[in-house]
């Protein structure tokens, strides 16, 4: 089989139809890129999840003053109701569950409260008006249901709070987007896929004279087959090449650029390390899509 003869085959077919090339090239280049960012889009909430559940903490309120809660009916929590929160934490029950823990009385609370909401607040709450809080760091985040359910009830205890559960929103959000690319992506490969069968099927039926002299002399259907399927993977590897490229754009000037500045509370972006991952399944992704459906429209064009 000769290469060269080949090459210049899939060449010609390019040429004669170079609209629908450019078309075929646009959709997979369109489609893969979504494809790119929806994969981007994961990891970066891989990243975020694990940042953040290595971080989040249990936190653990006391009663005070103003508590309105049926743990709170005698007012500030007292020294006996802290120790036996604390006695509870140490204890072999929760103790294997808890890397460390801090506490905070009232008027640490309290002073840090004023640091973040101003010195001007000082004239309408007071310590006993802050909660003392016990802030504690598990083994395994997804144990803070024990540490919800041993406190929950207690008395001197007014509220549990689990910070993973505040994030959970966000990831939720940020997952459905991922699916809502990964659809349109969908749909876009499959137009590029139809695209890609229906440019084959125009170049055979434009070239049906030469193929029904070659098939005279005796050529093998896989010499007849080869380029075009080389046409569908050479414009396919042009849409993912320009898909890269927009990739690597997002990640270096939207995320790099201007997210990473921007939302500081996100201390793990996706960088442009995690391309080395992206960047070939895209790719491999359009040249198998490619290869696939040129392959099968001219198997049908050459049986009809």
């Amino acid at each position: 089989m000769r290469f060269g003869l080949i090459l210049s085959e899939a060449f010609t077919g390019l040429r004669r139809n170079a609209s629908m090339v450019i078309s075929v090239v646009l959709v997979t280049f369109v489609s893969l890129t979504f494809v790119g960012s929806a994969i981007l889009m994961q990891m970066q909430i891989a990243q975020m999840r694990d940042f953040w559940t290595d971080r989040a903490q249990v936190e653990v309120y006391m009663c005070t003053t103003v508590s309105q809660t049926d743990t709170c009916t005698d007012g500030l929590a007292t020294e006996e109701q802290t120790e036996q929160v604390r006695t509870e934490l140490e204890g072999p029950a929760l103790a294997p569950l808890i890397r460390d823990y801090t506490y905070l009385d009232n008027e640490q609370a309290y002073a840090e409260a004023l640091e973040l909401l101003g010195e001007g607040y000082e004239d309408f709450i007071t310590a006993d008006q802050i909660n003392a809080v016990f802030r504690i760091n598990l083994v395994d985040q997804t144990q803070s249901d024990v540490i919800r359910e041993a406190f929950s009830g207690m008395a001197g205890v007014e509220e549990v709070q689990d910070q993973m559960a505040y994030l959970e929103p966000m990831f939720s959000a940020l997952t459905i987007a991922t699916y809502v690319a990964v659809g349109i992506a969908g749909l876009m490969l499959i137009a590029a896929v139809l695209l890609i069968a229906t440019t084959i099927r125009l170049s055979a039926y434009a070239r049906r004279r030469e193929l029904g002299i070659m098939r005279l002399v005796g050529a093998s259907n896989r010499f007849i087959q080869t380029p075009f399927i080389l046409e569908g993977v050479f414009a396919a590897l042009i849409g993912s090449a320009l898909a890269s490229v927009a990739v690597w754009g997002i990640v270096e000037f939207g995320v790099n650029d201007y997210l990473r500045e921007r939302i500081t509370f996100i201390a793990t972006w996706v960088g442009v390390s995690d391309l080395a991952v992206v960047i070939p399944v895209i790719v491999g992704i359009g040249v198998v899509l490619a290869a696939f459906s040129a392959g099968f429209a001219i198997r049908r064009w050459l049986r009809a």
